[in-house]
C-alpha cells in the first residue's frame, strides 16, 4: 500500500473540492480562473462533477485552483 503523505489532495473527493471552491470563491471567480462552461453557464456541482470526471486537463486545473486557494501549494514542475 502506497502512502500519499506528500499529496495535499489525498483523501479529498472531487465533490468536496468543488463545494469548497464555490463557497470560498463563487462560480464567477471559479470560471475566471478555469475557463470551462460548467462554471459559467448554469453552474452546479452535479454538472461540474460530470464534466471534470471526463476531462482530465480541466480537473487538473480545478485541483490546482483548490491548492492555490486553500494551501498556497504549487506542484513542482516535472522536467521532461
Amino acid at each position: 500500500m502506497t502512502t500519499q503523505a506528500n499529496n495535499p489532495l489525498h483523501g479529498i473527493k472531487l465533490e468536496e473540492i468543488i463545494v469548497k471552491l464555490e463557497q470560498q470563491l463563487g462560480w464567477k471567480e471559479m470560471a475566471a480562473a478555469v475557463d470551462i462552461n460548467c462554471f459559467k453557464d448554469n453552474p452546479s456541482v452535479k454538472s461540474s462533477l460530470k464534466f471534470l470526471r471526463r476531462t482530465p486537463w480541466a480537473r487538473t486545473k480545478v485541483e490546482q485552483l483548490y491548492l492555490d486557494t486553500f494551501h498556497g501549494f504549487q506542484w513542482p514542475e516535472i522536467k521532461k
